[in-house]
């Protein structure tokens, strides 16, 4: 019982300092120790939601919340295995795929999205940087998301995010996800233009739009 509190501990004091290491070493040590992997996993999106808080209060700044995402993500996937080994489901508010257009290869503000969109109760599938249209429909379809992420961060790219939405309807399933959009590149109005659904400048409000997106 004792070693179990510690891992779970050792797991919230990873996020809250900002350790990757010892949140996989945790991780794979619950794991070994049996502890349900969701709990283990609340565990964590309880600290990191508590980062994202304080950074949306501005009592954080970006490299904690970074820092913060990073050990997240260090621990996240031994869990999300674990889960699909021993077919359990957790309960999330629903499905996300996300990821930053062909052509990008920035991911920390994408990634901070993904692990407070985690955190928040959603199912989240970050399918990576430098992502061709058809990769996005790919995983909408596998995944059956109903709201897709897409960042930019480079006006070079930004283009990119309308080349995606273009795709989804010529794949018909346009109606059947809320499209938001982010990223340094991309504002509101371009939002707008290209038919998105919804726009976010930040990792937090990327968070409350995707709740509001399918009205949590």
């Amino acid at each position: 019982m004792e070693r179990r509190r510690e891992i779970l501990e050792n797991l919230e004091k990873a996020i809250y300092e900002y350790d990757n290491e010892l949140a996989e070493e945790s991780a794979k040590k619950a794991i070994e120790l049996k502890i349900d992997p969701i709990e283990a996993l609340d565990v964590m999106t309880k600290a990191i939601k508590k980062i994202g808080d304080a950074f949306g209060r501005g009592e954080l700044w970006l490299p904690d919340l970074v820092g913060a995402s990073d050990a997240m993500q260090s621990a996240v996937p031994i869990f999300e295995e674990e889960i699909k080994k021993e077919g359990k489901h957790r309960e999330t508010l629903g499905t996300v795929v996300i990821g930053t257009v062909f052509g990008d290869i920035h991911s920390i503000g994408k990634t901070m999205v993904a692990t407070l969109l985690t955190a928040s109760g959603f199912e989240v599938h970050d399918i990576g940087v430098n992502v061709p249209a058809d990769k996005f429909v790919e995983a909408i379809k596998q995944s059956n998301a109903n709201i897709l992420a897409i960042s930019a961060l480079m006006t070079t790219t930004c283009l990119e995010q309308e080349k995606v939405i273009n795709t989804l309807k010529e794949c018909g399933i346009r109606d059947k996800v809320r499209v938001m959009v982010g990223g340094a590149a991309t504002t509101k109005d371009f939002a707008e233009t290209i038919g998105a659904d919804g726009y976010a400048p930040t990792a937090p409000g990327a968070v409350e739009l995707a709740r509001s997106l399918i009205k949590v």
